[in-house]
């Protein structure tokens, strides 16, 4: 489960970064980012940075994480792997309209109620899986999770779907991929503790 997570000035930067290693032609709406997206926690509800695919080209796009729930209920802002393009409500965004969402770190909490973050060891970001419908507000975006890996297993036992950097073009692109890497086991992370820090002192 993913219900938090963090960008910041880093997070713009490997976005840059990303966009320079695609081809500019497939890319629309770039720039600098620099200044664009403010460091801060993301939760559900809030409009954050995501990428998307549309007519073969890269889109960078602010969405709301989120779609409205039913009848006044929360809202919806997550989707398993395993049964996303089973359900009515996620099918045609899945097969039509994926995103990736970027992020510093993801946060999670165990069952004692204490903070864990989620990094990449490996990179400065990580690149969630995820997928958007058109809501009379406008468009809104939700991230797909799967089944915890061994970094992820004793916080929680699901975890959100990290995307490589050669898989993103393809998840938002290329939909003969979608099945394969909804069914992708993502790579090990870094996890740090907020009980574990407290114990340093």
């Amino acid at each position: 489960m993913c219900g938090r997570y963090y960008v910041d000035d880093d997070t713009a930067r490997e976005i840059e970064k990303l966009i320079r290693q695609i081809d500019e032609k497939r890319t629309r709406g770039f720039g600098s980012f620099a200044g664009r997206i403010e460091a801060g926690d993301i939760c559900p509800g809030k409009e954050a940075p995501i990428l998307s695919g549309k007519e073969g080209l890269l889109c960078f796009e602010w969405q709301h994480w989120g779609f409205p729930g039913f009848q006044g209920k929360k809202l919806i802002f997550n989707a398993r792997c395993e049964s996303a393009l089973e359900k009515p409500l996620f099918r045609e965004s899945v097969l039509h309209r994926r995103v990736v969402i970027p992020a510093k770190w993801f946060y999670e909490w165990n069952l004692r109620k204490e903070k864990n973050t989620f990094h990449r060891k490996d990179a400065p970001a990580l690149f969630m899986a995820g997928f958007s419908r058109r809501c009379e507000d406008g468009d809104h975006f939700v991230v797909l999770t799967t089944k915890a890996n061994d970094s992820m297993r004793p916080v929680h036992d699901r975890m959100p779907l990290i995307l490589e950097r050669e898989e993103i073009t393809e998840w938002m692109l290329d939909d003969t991929r979608t099945e394969s890497i909804l069914q992708k086991i993502p790579c090990l992370l870094e996890r740090q503790s907020d009980y574990e820090q407290l114990s340093l002192f």
